[in-house]
């Protein structure tokens, strides 16, 4: 390729960055698949990156954001996916431990009280390890999927009471 069409990627790509945040590996991995030589899409990705087209902490943000919010990923899958992006966990890994833990748990508290009204279960411990597969798949850890679990069959029974 020459160098006209190199500063025509290089456009193409600025474009790609401005309508939506994306991670180094993607602008490159999309070059490549463009028959852009690797050598040609790593110059060029450090071109976006020093023009902050690219930003892998704004990138890490949007997606944890995004992710947990939107999608009610856990921060295991969050974490999955962004090492598989090829982020640097020393730019995200921060930015999950800041994830308000009050907030976190709402969200799987309300995933695990929408899926219950759909499992169909004889026993509360085959619905309780249908409810555990669930959120584990979700990317919850296993002790706070047994914290939401426990507290709603304690609200259970209490209501059973009343």
């Amino acid at each position: 390729m020459t160098e006209l069409n190199e500063n025509e990627e290089l456009k193409r790509m600025e474009a790609y960055c401005a309508s939506a945040e994306h991670c180094r590996a993607e602008v490159t991995e999309k070059l490549v698949r463009r028959g852009v030589p690797y050598a040609m899409a790593d110059r060029i990705a450090d071109r976006l990156e020093q023009e902050h087209f690219i930003d892998e902490a704004r990138y890490s943000r949007a997606f944890i954001h995004d992710k947990l919010r939107l999608a009610k990923w856990g921060r295991l899958k969050i974490d999955m996916a962004l090492r598989q992006k090829k982020v640097d966990p020393y730019v995200y890994r921060p930015m999950l431990n800041e994830i308000d833990p009050e907030e976190y748990h709402n969200i799987l508290q309300a995933l695990l009280e929408a899926k219950r009204k759909s499992i169909r279960a004889a026993s509360d411990y085959e619905r309780n390890g249908k409810l555990m597969r669930f959120a584990l798949s979700r990317g919850f850890a296993a002790d706070e999927i047994r914290r939401c679990i426990n507290f709603e069959d304690e609200v259970e029974v209490e209501e059973e009471m009343n």
